[in-house]
């Protein structure tokens, strides 16, 4: 099949540029793929010379051609382009609209400038075509036309002339830095010279067969484009052609070299654009996304850094022939702008990986630590797994095309293992502590409550010897738990201080507490001492019990627990306390009558004080004052027992006294003979009479009527009741035999 050469308008006969049509071209053809492997080729010349045949038989192409028959006019409006069929590689042929027509009036010459720069700065071969017989004819060989190319930038033009050309070189005006460089260090001109096609048709055939020939690799080296520089790549040519007639149609000057770098910038954003809008749709991108959002994805890195160089390769690929510093520059702002769009999954993949690592740090710390592990040495164990973990990850993570780092998430992971370290030392930290606390409240307590209780003469300082043993037993048994944790000094310092000094507080808090029920033990140990005897047998309150030394006694047992209590005495310093209270409410009793009496009474008494000498106030535990007022309730409270004591040992005395006064025994004796000689003299009266004193001593022993009579009246009454109907049922049963 016959390739087609797409023929196409490129500039209308009124200088408007058809970017539409040149869009579909370079589509048509795939100028787009050739890079910088294409050329362009241009023919300038006369009206009716014949370029478009020229290019017809040269590149088979299918430019409009001139009828012969219909006269000379105009046949080519404007600029066309057409692709050379058969031409390696990709050549694009330019046909301008002939010079020096009648259609545009010999003063109407605009166009033809404008066409002429345009076509030397986009071709890469420039063909003039000249009759033989025009060569040194002012006007059609088109001089005025070279004169005005020439007044162009110098880099951008390439004539094709031989003859007269170095007279006109000459003649143009040039920059300064450029008036005495040579012709040729801006043009290779070549001459060629072809029958004519009207009369010598086969002639002409076969000379442009030969011609064409040379256009094959026409941009290798040595080939007629072999020496061009600053090519357009493939991709830009659209757009590089649309600027440069633009330049030219708004009379600028046309600086080839800033057009190359602006071509190359506009298309180098645009494919990087093109590539940043891809990869946001990237399908293997989105799941990549999605699947991070859920939690860590295995090769991270490596996927999305296949991601990140698949675009990128093909921005280099279809960026590789514009300039390089534009290109390179664009990279790298596609770069940096792809790496910003993918950096918050790059960050949520951190996160994941320090969130894991934090949750593995708190597992393995758990797990040794239940296995018995020591707690720093687990920590430090769990934290180097962990981190590892995590630097394993953030290496799995890393992306090719950048230098991030994990480091602020390193330490913040760093932060967190210290913080719940920190968070479980505490809390088995305090958890020793209260275990400990509780060992020694409950070693404390019970014998602090029966020393104080007791309220011996060495109640404090067996509570000192208590204290001291209990507290440092649990002292070394604690710093040997805590050693695990390697505490620093001054903490672990700290720490067993606290738990000395919780010792202390237990029982200065017990001894606080007994002191506020001091007025139940007084009583306590007051009914103790004096109803119970040494043996503890309860006392029986007989003629031979002295119940004023009883209750001296009792009461000196009460005063001493209550001197016992008054203070503390953590320390071993002596007081006067024991005795003043003795010297105070035992020794003697201070009566005051008038108010002039009690204010003196109030300096000198040793108990109108609020503080004991020799002991600070913070150990004060019952003052002076608190001791007096006590010590009138405890014996208040009291008086009623010492009362029944006596009233028991007066009753027992009245018991235990049953025979008549010597004087009536007498009486009863005189007054009473006959009944005595009676009953000698009868023996039957006697044995009644025995009988009835035996069972009179039964009743009186059963009964145990000594005792009642002690306990009063009523007692006598119900008891002689009893015996009553005791007699009247032996009298029935008397009687009964009797009978």
């Amino acid at each position: 099949m016959e390739e087609d050469c797409c023929a196409t308008q490129l500039i209308y006969g009124d200088g408007e540029f058809n970017s539409s049509g040149l869009d579909r071209f370079v589509k048509e053809v795939k100028l787009a793929e050739c890079g910088l492997s294409y050329a362009v080729v241009a023919i300038m010349g006369p009206q009716s010379s014949g370029k478009s045949t020229l290019l017809n038989h040269l590149f088979h192409t299918k430019f409009r051609e001139m009828d012969a028959y219909s006269g000379r006019s105009q046949t080519t409006k404007g600029i066309w382009i057409a692709k050379c069929v058969g031409i390696e590689p990709c050549t694009i042929a330019m046909d301008l609209e002939g010079t020096d027509g009648r259609e545009r009036g010999e003063d109407d010459t605009t166009f033809e400038k404008q066409s002429a720069l345009f076509a030397l700065a986009v071709s890469d071969i420039v063909l003039i075509n000249m009759w033989c017989h025009d060569i040194g004819r002012e006007q059609a060989a088109n001089k005025p036309l070279l004169k005005t190319v020439f007044q162009t930038p110098f880099e951008y033009l390439e004539p094709v002339l031989r003859e007269d050309i170095q007279k006109i070189w000459d003649g143009v005006p040039k920059p300064q830095a450029h008036k005495s460089t040579p012709f040729s260090d801006f043009f290779s001109v070549e001459v060629v010279a072809l029958s004519s096609y009207e009369e010598k048709e086969e002639k002409f055939k076969e000379e442009v067969a030969q011609l064409r020939q040379r256009f094959f690799h026409s941009i290798s080296p040595g080939g007629l484009a072999g020496d061009r520089r600053g090519v357009v790549p493939a991709t830009g040519f659209s757009f590089s052609a649309q600027q440069i007639w633009k330049v030219i149609k708004e009379n600028k000057d046309l600086d080839l070299p800033a057009h190359k770098v602006m071509v190359a910038t506009v298309r180098c954003e645009e494919i990087a654009n093109q590539k940043s809008n891809q990869l946001v749709y990237d399908e293997d991108w989105l799941a990549l996304k999605e699947a991070v959002q859920i939690g860590p994805v295995q090769g991270f890195g490596i996927r999305l850094s296949s991601i990140l160089g698949t675009y990128l390769s093909e921005y280099d690929m279809e960026a590789v022939y514009f300039d390089e510093g534009v290109r390179n520059s664009k990279r790298q702002l596609l770069e940096s702008k792809a790496l910003d769009f993918v950096y918050p999954a790059y960050t949520t993949m951190l996160g994941h990986l320090r969130s894991k690592a934090l949750e593995d740090f708190k597992v393995r710390l758990e797990q040794s630590l239940n296995k018995g592990g020591e707690f720093a040495s687990s920590v430090r164990t769990s934290s180097q797994s962990s981190m590892l973990e995590f630097d394993k990850g953030c290496a799995d993570t890393a992306i090719q095309q950048a230098d991030w780092d994990g480091s602020r998430v390193r330490e913040k992971l760093k932060r967190d293992i210290d913080a719940h370290a920190s968070s479980v030392r505490s809390a088995k930290l305090s958890k020793l502590k209260i275990n400990y606390e509780k060992q020694l409240s409950a070693s404390l307590t019970g014998p602090v409550e029966a020393l104080l209780e007791t309220g011996g003469k060495d109640t404090w300082t067996s509570m000192r010897k208590l204290l001291n043993h209990d507290t440092e037993v649990a002292v070394l048994e604690f710093s040997a738990a805590v050693a695990g944790f390697e505490l620093d000094k001054d903490t672990s310092t700290k720490m067993t201080q606290n738990l000395r000094d919780y010792a202390r507080n237990v029982v200065e808090k017990k001894a606080r507490e007994e002191a506020g029920n001091i007025m139940i033990h007084m009583k306590d140990r007051f009914s103790t001492v004096f109803n119970y005897d040494s043996d503890s047998m309860p006392r029986v309150w007989t003629e031979k019990e002295d119940i004023r030394s009883i209750t001296k006694d009792a009461r000196s047992a009460s005063l001493k627990l209550l001197s016992v209590m008054a203070a503390i005495r953590m320390e071993s310093k002596p007081d006067n306390i024991e005795k003043l209270l003795f010297s105070s409410l035992m020794d003697g009793t201070v009566t005051v009558s008038s108010s002039q009496d009690r204010r003196v009474a109030a300096s000198t008494y040793p108990l109108a004080s609020s503080t004991w000498e020799e002991v600070s106030s913070k150990d004060t535990l019952i003052t002076p004052v608190q001791c007096k007022s006590l010590w009138r309730q405890f014996k208040a409270e009291t008086e009623y027992s010492v009362t029944q004591a006596i009233s028991a040992q007066e009753a027992h005395k009245q018991s235990n006294n049953w025979w008549p006064p010597l004087w009536a025994i007498l009486a009863m004796i005189v007054l009473g003979y006959n009944e005595i000689k009676l009953l000698i003299t009868n023996p039957l009266y006697l044995m009644v009479l025995f009988v009835a004193y035996l069972i009179s001593r039964a009743l009186w022993v059963q009964m145990d009527i000594g005792r009642v009579f002690q306990h009063g009246i009523v007692s006598i009454k119900l008891s002689f009741t009893g015996i009553f109907l005791i007699l009247i049922r032996v009298r029935i049963l008397v009687s009964f035999v009797w009978c």
